[in-house]
């Protein structure tokens, strides 16, 4: 009913009453509500903005093991919305996520690998999770797992892999895919010289 009411389904859209409905679900321990409700609070639609009530309300879903609550609340923790940055709390909720497959969750831990935030940097690590995410479509972990494969960082350097995974991310509208891929045909790394190629991309 809470969802009916957020989305317009059925009857006129009105958040509050979403809001309403999703905490009588969200106070009876039902996960989707929790998240909802943190979603609402976090944007400030039918309840004041409220960053640490969302937080709290993604950490009792996340607890329940919803994959996009877990993302949340990573972020939150992350960024410091709502609640004491700790970066390496929000790798640990990332990975959780992660490993349901979440892709933005696998991008972020990726990130976190390949920069040594909140977690021992390690390009291995990063090369994993960039390629979990790149594997689902995630245009920008295509971009830097290209990049790690062009210079070689966690894995050998192999401008061949490297030129296709640009070519996935460049023809998602990637702009410095695109840019990257033309340098490699104008350059005839990783790919035949073509230089019609190279002004294409």
């Amino acid at each position: 009913l809470g969802f009916l009411y957020a989305e317009g389904q059925g009857v006129k859209q009105d958040f509050a009453a979403a809001a309403g409905w999703y905490r009588k679900a969200a106070e009876q321990g039902l996960a989707n509500a929790q998240f909802n409700l943190g979603l609402l609070h976090a944007e400030g639609n039918g309840v004041a903005r409220d960053d640490a009530a969302a937080a709290d309300w993604y950490r009792k879903a996340a607890e329940q093991g919803l994959a996009a609550a877990q993302f949340n609340l990573g972020f939150m923790l992350a960024a410091g919305r709502g609640v004491s940055r700790d970066v390496a709390a929000a790798a640990g909720w990332y990975r959780k996520a992660a490993e349901q497959g979440d892709v933005t969750a696998q991008f972020n831990l990726g990130l976190l690998y390949a920069t040594g935030q909140g977690v021992a940097r390690d390009p291995a690590a990063a090369l994993g999770w960039y390629r979990q995410a790149a594997e689902q479509g995630h245009a920008k972990a295509q971009y830097n797992l290209a990049i790690l494969f062009a210079e070689g960082t966690g894995v050998p350097r192999d401008e061949a892999i490297a030129a296709g995974w640009y070519r996935k991310a460049a023809q998602q509208g990637l702009a410095g895919a695109q840019s990257n891929l033309g340098l490699l045909y104008a350059t005839g790394r990783g790919v035949r010289q073509d230089y019609a190629e190279a002004a294409r991309w």
